[in-house]
């Protein structure tokens, strides 16, 4: 029981030969920095710039509101392209973070992205949702009713025939670009830095936290626990299929259930 507790909570260090070459170094450093900056750490910006300004506004952080899936465009089909647009961006950054690490050697089944064993996946990845959704739920009515969280809405789409398949879309593509980059690419250039689990999953999970910062604190605070959860379970089984698919299920029910029972349940 310790021992699996103390491998849990202070695992052993995956690369035992981390990159030493000062060259090199300075190439996977700039690497990181180009692909963040173009990605999720832009993306941290412009959430501290969101709650910077929601904290300068009269009205407190529950008295606000910031909606994740809008119109972006008056006429339908135009909007219904751009929402496609914006689901390829995700996909494309994603995919970015998987063939980096494939350019270094780094194949889909290091990582946790082959298809070798898909119904495992998905059962984890279901009980990964189910251990994270109710608890973050109520987080987040918990962090909204003391103030320091904004009113998150899921979904401001018009009722349009495309809108559930494109939350469908945009629940995977969310999924699929964190997961990527910030699990799998993340933490394992991290570990070729000569970083420990505990510091990379640290690392990563600030990071999950602060593209969330437009959502308040409570967002902040909330999405850094969903990062070591999620970043400690791939350090464990290296399943990052597993991590997609409950990250999937989580937007699913956000973004679909919200423009579904909106005005049907109170509060919503």
């Amino acid at each position: 029981m310790a021992g699996t507790l103390r491998s849990w909570l202070a695992p052993a260090r995956v690369v035992n030969d981390p990159i030493t070459d000062p060259a090199e170094r300075r190439g996977y450093t700039w690497e990181l920095l180009i692909v963040f900056s173009a990605t999720l750490g832009l993306s941290g910006l412009r959430s501290l710039i969101s709650l910077l300004n929601a904290l300068l506004q009269p009205k407190p952080l529950n008295q606000q509101s910031v909606a994740l899936n809008v119109q972006q465009a008056t006429v339908s089909l135009l909007d219904l392209l751009a929402q496609l647009a914006g689901v390829l961006q995700l996909l494309a950054w994603g995919g970015l973070g998987a063939y980096l690490l494939w350019r270094a050697g780094i194949g889909p089944r290091l990582v946790g992205l082959d298809r070798t064993r898909p119904g495992k996946d998905l059962l984890a990845g279901c009980g990964l949702a189910a251990l994270i959704g109710i608890p973050g739920l109520a987080f987040y009515f918990v962090t909204r009713a003391i103030g320091i969280n904004l009113n998150v809405v899921p979904s401001a789409l018009g009722d349009t025939w495309w809108r559930v398949p494109v939350l469908l879309l945009s629940a995977f593509g969310n999924a699929w670009a964190e997961e990527s980059l910030v699990v799998g690419y993340l933490i394992t250039r991290l570990r070729r830095f000569g970083w420990g689990e505990n510091a990379s999953l640290a690392t990563a999970a600030v990071l999950r936290g602060s593209y969330h910062l437009y959502q308040g604190f409570g967002g902040f605070l909330g999405n850094i626990v969903l990062g070591l959860v999620f970043g400690r379970v791939w350090q464990r089984f290296n399943r990052l299929w597993a991590l997609v698919i409950a990250h999937t299920i989580l937007d699913i029910f956000s973004f679909v259930g919200y423009a579904l029972l909106k005005g049907v349940i109170p509060g919503l």
